[in-house]
């Protein structure tokens, strides 16, 4: 394979989080344009001042991106729908600044967003995918609890992993949600919380799942030129890989594709694991989270119970992980989910993440993750970000 162009001259700006609710009586095309404002207002534009929309959503159904043009009074040299739960973000991001790139767009703004009304999570579970109407719910099977425990009880034989392991996880991001106003986790988590939490799906408890709710992300997308213009604090973006249905053949999951192109990534970036300063890692279920530890080069195949037990994963720690918390902390708000990692990264690495900042953090490593379709998850991607001043 030849080697990758880089994404010279592109930078990420204007995060921003729509603060989660747990139900909501409004459209996810409400979320959306509160997404959008909210970018905008923090880049001190207007919406006629981009050119360029990306969108990924679960319930903007029947519409898609093209229908919110005219809902959002938007009108467009570019436009897509990223519908890759949570690889949309990473997705977005890669397209997006190949387009800026080429200067076939100036502004792109990324908006993921979905609403969760009563009894919306349910009916969006039952017709997610072919597989899913056809090949789970029939047979009384369904929904992502029961696909990940099978999942994390394979990766329990494999490597030793305890369910101490995947708690040590949970506990840290429960300890950076608490830094942030928005997190819908509110109490502290306690390792024998964790531990004695009403079973799911063996082996599976509580806190292993994260907790349907309704919100957005976004960020905007430009040249490096019109940031300096506008004077805003910007992100480069160092490597970026996509990768779908990998590793096709395994029986079981326990790699994502990741793994097939995480060496290309450090190449493009110029920079190794050890250079990291924070990872963001798609938490849905924390065995993915060890999953991802491995695959992006942080410990060996096998071995992310280990490094778990021998990191602290808090904002302060030797190992900052999901420093917003994560949605195991904060909330998965649909597709939004696939964005969360990505707008901290963001934040962190401009230096604007307030009290989850961590210290002199030049570079962040954000990972996706999405569409468990039968037995397994789909879409993987990773970014190395850069702080503007590297």
């Amino acid at each position: 394979m030849r080697a990758r162009n880089s994404y010279d001259g592109v930078v990420l700006a204007a995060p921003y989080t729509e603060p989660y609710q747990r139900y909501s009586t409004q459209t996810a095309h409400w979320w959306m344009a509160r997404a959008l404002r909210g970018t905008l207002k923090t880049a001190g534009l207007r919406k006629a001042d981009i050119d360029g929309f990306c969108a990924s959503s679960f319930s903007l159904f029947p519409d898609t991106a093209v229908g919110l043009t005219q809902h959002l009074g938007l009108s467009l040299r570019y436009l897509d729908h990223i519908p890759m739960g949570g690889a949309s973000g990473i997705v977005a991001m890669r397209r997006a600044a190949r387009a800026v790139q080429a200067g076939d767009v100036d502004i792109v703004a990324c908006v993921a967003a979905d609403t969760n009304q009563i009894d919306s999570f349910r009916k969006l579970l039952g017709g997610f995918s072919r597989f899913a109407s056809d090949a789970a719910f029939p047979y009384g099977a369904g929904g992502p609890n029961m696909s990940f425990a099978l999942l994390t009880d394979r990766y329990m034989q494999e490597t030793g992993a305890t369910r101490a392991d995947f708690g040590k996880v949970c506990v840290a991001q429960r300890d950076n949600a608490l830094r942030v106003p928005h997190a819908l986790m509110k109490k502290p988590l306690s390792l024998a919380q964790y531990l004695d939490a009403r079973p799911i799906s063996d082996p599976i408890a509580l806190f292993d799942c994260v907790m349907p709710c309704a919100g957005g992300e976004a960020f905007l997308i430009m040249s490096e030129q019109r940031a300096t213009a506008l004077k805003l604090p910007f992100a480069r973006i160092g490597g970026l890989i996509e990768h779908h249905n990998a590793h096709r053949s395994d029986p079981i999951q326990q790699r994502g594709g990741w793994s097939i192109d995480i060496d290309q990534m450090y190449q493009m970036a110029s920079t190794e694991p050890a250079q990291i300063d924070l990872l963001q890692t798609y938490d849905d279920y924390p065995v993915i989270s060890l999953m991802q530890f491995e695959d992006l080069g942080f410990c060996a195949k096998g071995e992310a119970p280990a490094f778990v037990r021998q990191h602290d994963l808090t904002i302060k720690g030797s190992f900052p992980h999901n420093t917003s918390g994560g949605q195991l902390s904060v909330g998965q708000a649909g597709a939004a989910g696939g964005y969360l990692g990505l707008v901290e990264a963001i934040r962190q690495v401009t230096n604007t993440a307030g009290a989850t900042q961590v210290k002199d953090a030049k570079r962040a490593m954000v990972s996706g993750f999405g569409m468990i379709n039968y037995d397994r998850g789909l879409c993987s991607g990773a970014a190395i970000l850069q702080a503007g001043d590297i």
